[in-house]
């Protein structure tokens, strides 16, 4: 017999060094954890959402403590049972010895060792469960959706509430299951109870005994797990081309699954008995019987009927299922109620005669589409607004700014506005100190806001937006009340909160920038905050709770900080509605309105779930990605969804930091069962103020997902779909060189064939499936009247129309065009605005792209020079929309068009040049371009001599003759001041007006 092996001790020092170090791990995390959570608390306490706190924390703690003393508790109580019935007496066995020194390592310390396995196991299942505490409050506040599925016919809610928490519950009893076989099993097995090489009996009756229990529970719980999966064949994608039961899960799986728990529960039963009969090979046998029939039944069976049945003819025997996925999926996603609109059945060529531009001309000069034709993209004049509009460096606007429509003077138009935000990242060196960071520079000031279809005029200032509301303090036509933003986009610095501390002393003065002094260059005014916001630091305690979650030591040491004091942290407006409304989905795109007064951040939060039967699954993030994703906005998480409701719409006050939350969709069972989890949280859409209600948008991640699906699931025909045969997809983005991703939807105010007058919509063309011609073209409508009711209009599918690539390519290679883009870019860069498609009644598709220009400068900014337009190949090009519109509908087709009339030309302080007005143009020939494009005679001229000193120019590069270099680089210049001249000249004849509203 071996003797027995010393267990290795530590010195007491080491000990006394591992337990200090352990202590204050502890102590650590204690403390960082607690004031986590206290400092969390503050915010809903000062937001007045203590209610989801408390109902987050209480549920987490629940399913902790349920799931962690459940498998803690019962594998714990397994192991003791298998050592408390441990053989007394062990047969002697080279096994046995060599189990001797693990058992006497054991026994002196079983208890410790038994709550030790308890304590690791309950807190790694406690972790685990208290994630799904949404899970469990949508279980347990389940509401109907008032639909079945149709093969069960159990209401949806079923299947979006209940089984993801029979399946959480079912995932846990695996767990807990197999912990404890193993645990009895090494205990069994470490105690003489299970004798692996010693001859014999293998196995003492109280080892026999429980793990008999323990596997017949398993495979109980097997049982258990086939007849929900019965259920889960509504998300099963054996179908290829879409989700659901498919014919072979109908026919031959479900039947299988059905089989299967009888089987499986004949196998636990036979575990069960073998108590009493004391012999394993009938478990044994039935075990086997188990996993032959899951293979044969559950897999063979399925595949062959898939291989022999339906893939002779899928397109047939999948019909009925297909069917059933298009239903599900259109009303998964909010699109069942589309308007389908046959538009320009009549045309049979893309390519417009002077008959088809006479009509086109007449629905031009009675549709309000033309008067509100967006020539400012939000997208491309951050550097601008920041240029005209930043005031002092403290400031700034997001890379993406915002469109929104106001009614001033009884007229509705659109706007492109923007928050003048505290922008850190531009203060300087000595602005940057603890006390002016978070001190002294705590908020924007401002509004700023320019009609979507102006410029203002002039030598110095054109191209510019003509701000007609702005400046500090804010002024303009859109009345301001409270312009101090303490809340905003830009306070967020790349994850990581910019907080701020605000309050004055008593007897202090102000201690706050607020804006510069009105008529001077270097005095300022200051401020000290009344909002509200925040949360009070007065006390000692508070200073030292946030001096450790902020680590840092001002909170105590400053004189900023007193007994007046407020912190204002987690201030980007999504932040906030997503910590107020942990259940939502929140757009990544919040835009700022002035309601009542007041600058108000309103954002759109969704309702999601990944399991509503027969609808397709996407990934979040995938789907709503485009070409300005993460460029001002916020890329939502990629996770994945098959439902989807724009459920709520929330509003931060820019001021104060109040969220609200305002229910929209009343009808979303999944925020019906939110609102009884978290009662008051959400107000009824009836609290919305009708002020709040006209700046409400169609929300572009949503927006992007249904046009997603629609590239798909417009089809309703079973075959159709399933061969794919009338698919489309989004287009590229064409504005930018080289991109492969989509094409953003654009936010305009037009006339919808069909409608009397001009709405607010949300749209985007729809390309052919691996085509570049155009299939359709989507919409969808903000008005308060008609919200989300999306329109398609679909185009014949025997004509090629031209998509968005091709028309940006037609336009940009013409002759005429290119030309003067070649000059535009000499020390300059050409920036194309949006490509907007724009619906002219039946007539057709009207696309306008406006065209900026940037110096080569660090102080460039971009202007609007150009506006190219194409109806049907048909291209006119000129410094307004007017003049281009008249290039190509005639003269006098641009009258309506926001530049044929009054010009501001002071940077929107209200005044303006005299009227112009159009003049006759002749129509030069086609080019290799693509397209007709119209310009007057001097000008063409003038690029004609500008294209042959280039052609020149490159020769004597290539040639190398330095002397004929410079011959053409003077006619270069003597062609581009022709050219220059020759557009003087048509503008003051009134044939290019500069474009105003």
């Amino acid at each position: 017999m071996r003797p027995p092996v010393p267990v290795p001790t530590l010195s007491r020092r080491a000990k006394l060094v591992i337990g200090v170090i352990a202590v204050l791990l502890v102590l650590f995390t204690v403390i960082g954890t607690l004031t986590n959570v206290y400092v969390d608390f503050l915010w809903f306490d000062e937001t007045g959402y203590t209610e989801v706190f408390w109902t987050e924390i209480q549920t987490r703690v629940l399913l902790f403590a349920v799931a962690g003393v459940a498998t803690g508790g019962l594998v714990a109580l397994a192991v003791y049972l298998a050592y408390r019935f441990r053989p007394t007496f062990r047969p002697m066995s080279l096994e046995q010895q060599n189990l001797e020194r693990y058992r006497q390592s054991i026994e002196p310390r079983r208890t410790l060792v038994l709550v030790a396995l308890a304590v690791v196991l309950g807190l790694f299942a406690g972790f685990t469960a208290q994630g799904s505490w949404e899970t469990w409050l949508t279980f347990r506040n389940s509401t109907p959706f008032g639909t079945v599925d149709p093969q069960f016919g159990l209401d949806n809610s079923f299947f979006v509430f209940e089984l993801p928490f029979y399946r959480l519950v079912l995932g846990f009893g695996f767990a807990i299951a197999i912990l404890a076989l193993i645990g009895s099993l090494l205990t069994h097995y470490v105690f003489g109870g299970l004798r692996l090489q010693t001859p014999g009996q293998k196995l003492s009756g109280a080892a026999r005994v429980q793990l008999s229990v323990l596997l017949g529970v398993f495979v109980a719980l097997k049982a258990v797990a086939y007849w929900l999966d019965r259920y889960s064949t509504v998300y099963s994608d054996r179908g290829g081309v879409f989700t659901g039961a498919s014919y072979t899960d109908v026919n031959a799986l479900l039947p299988a699954k059905t089989i299967l728990v009888f089987v499986a529960a004949i196998c636990a039963i036979a575990f069960f008995a073998n108590i009493v009969v004391r012999n394993f090979a009938l478990p044994a046998a039935s075990l086997v019987l188990l996993m032959l029939s899951s293979l044969v039944i559950g897999v063979a069976y399925p595949a062959i009927v898939q291989q022999f049945v339906v893939r002779p003819t899928p397109d047939e025997k999948e019909a009925a299922y297909i069917s059933r996925a298009i239903d599900a999926t259109r009303e998964a996603y909010d699109i069942s109620d589309v308007d389908y609109v046959q538009y320009a059945q009549d045309q049979t060529t893309d390519t417009a005669t002077d008959a088809d531009a006479a009509a086109a001309a007449a629905e031009l000069a009675g549709s309000p589409t033309v008067s509100n034709i967006r020539l400012l993209d939000p997208n491309v004049l951050s550097d601008t607004f920041t240029a005209l509009q930043q005031i002092r460096n403290v400031y700034g606007f997001p890379a993406r700014l915002d469109v929104d429509r106001y009614t001033v003077d009884g007229v509705t138009q659109d706007y492109v506005v923007a928050a003048r935000e505290l922008d850190q990242s531009n203060l300087s060196d000595n602005q940057s100190s603890w006390i002016n960071r978070h001190a002294v520079y705590t908020h924007g000031n401002g509004f700023v806001a320019a009609p979507a279809n102006q410029v203002v005029s002039g030598a110095n200032n054109g191209g510019q937006p003509n701000f007609t509301t702005g400046d500090l303090p804010t002024t303009g036509n859109i009345p301001v009340e409270q312009a101090r933003i303490y809340y905003g986009e830009l306070l967020n610095d790349n994850g990581t909160d910019v907080y701020s501390v605000v309050g004055s002393a008593d007897g202090e003065g102000d201690r706050e920038f607020d804006r510069p002094e009105s008529g001077s260059d270097e005095g300022q005014v200051n401020f000290t905050y009344d909002g509200g916001g925040g949360v009070s630091i007065g006390s000692f305690f508070r200073q030292l709770t946030f001096a450790i979650y902020y680590r840092e030591r001002n909170f105590i040491l400053s004189g900023a900080v007193n007994d007046n004091s407020r912190v204002l942290y987690v201030r980007d407006p999504l932040d906030r509605v997503e910590k107020a409304a942990p259940f939502l989905t929140v757009d990544g795109d919040p835009y700022p309105a002035v309601v009542d007064g007041r600058v108000t951040w309103i954002l759109d939060g969704y309702t999601t779930s990944d399991a509503f039967p027969y609808a397709e699954q996407m990934q979040l993030g995938e789907a709503t990605t485009d070409a300005l994703t993460g460029t001002g906005t916020t890329a939502l998480p990629n996770e994945t969804f098959n439902y989807v409701r724009n459920s709520v719409k929330a509003t931060v006050d820019a001021y104060t930091g109040q969220v609200t939350l305002y229910a929209w969709d009343e009808e979303d069972p999944v925020l019906a069962t939110y609102m009884q989890a978290f009662p008051g949280v959400v107000q009824p859409k009836s609290e919305m103020p009708d002020d709040l209600v006209s700046h409400v948008r169609y929300p572009e991640d949503l927006f992007k997902l249904q046009r997603d699906v629609l590239t798909r699931y417009h089809v309703s025909d079973a075959g159709d779909f399933y061969n794919q045969n009338d698919r489309w997809q989004i287009p590229d983005d064409p504005t930018i060189d080289g991109s492969t991703a989509a094409q953003p939807p654009y936010y305009i105010l037009a006339q919808r064939p069909g409608d009397s007058g001009a709405s607010f919509q949300l749209t985007s063309a729809l390309n052919a499936f691996n085509r570049e011609n155009l299939s359709a073209f989507i919409s969808a409508s903000s008005d308060p009247g008609d919200y989300g009711q999306l329109q398609v209009l679909r185009l014949p599918g025997n004509t090629p129309y031209q998509g968005p690539s091709q028309v940006q390519n037609a336009m940009t290679s013409n002759e005429a065009v290119a030309s003067n883009l070649n000059i535009l870019r000499q020390g300059n860069d050409v920036r194309f605005g949006n490509l907007l498609t724009l619906p002219i009644g039946d007539a057709g598709l009207l696309y306008v792209e406006p065209v900026y220009v940037q110096a080569r400068s660090n102080n460039g900014f971009p202007l609007l020079q150009k506006v190219i337009v194409n109806y049907q190949g048909r291209i006119g090009y000129g410094d307004t929309l007017a003049a281009a519109l008249d290039q190509v509908f005639g003269a006098g087709a641009g009258a309506s068009a926001p530049d044929s009339g009054t010009t501001p030309d002071t940077g929107g302080d209200g005044s303006s040049s005299s009227p112009t007005t159009s003049a006759p143009t002749t129509t030069a020939p086609p080019s290799d371009g693509g397209g007709d494009v119209v310009v007057d005679s001097a000008t063409a001229q003038a690029i004609a001599q500008i294209q042959q000193a280039l052609q020149d120019l490159a020769a004597a590069q290539a040639s190398g003759n330095f002397a004929a270099v410079g011959t053409a680089q003077q006619a270069l210049a003597d062609a581009s001041a022709a050219f220059q001249a020759a557009q003087s000249a048509a503008t003051a004849s009134g044939a290019a007006a500069s474009p105003t509203g």
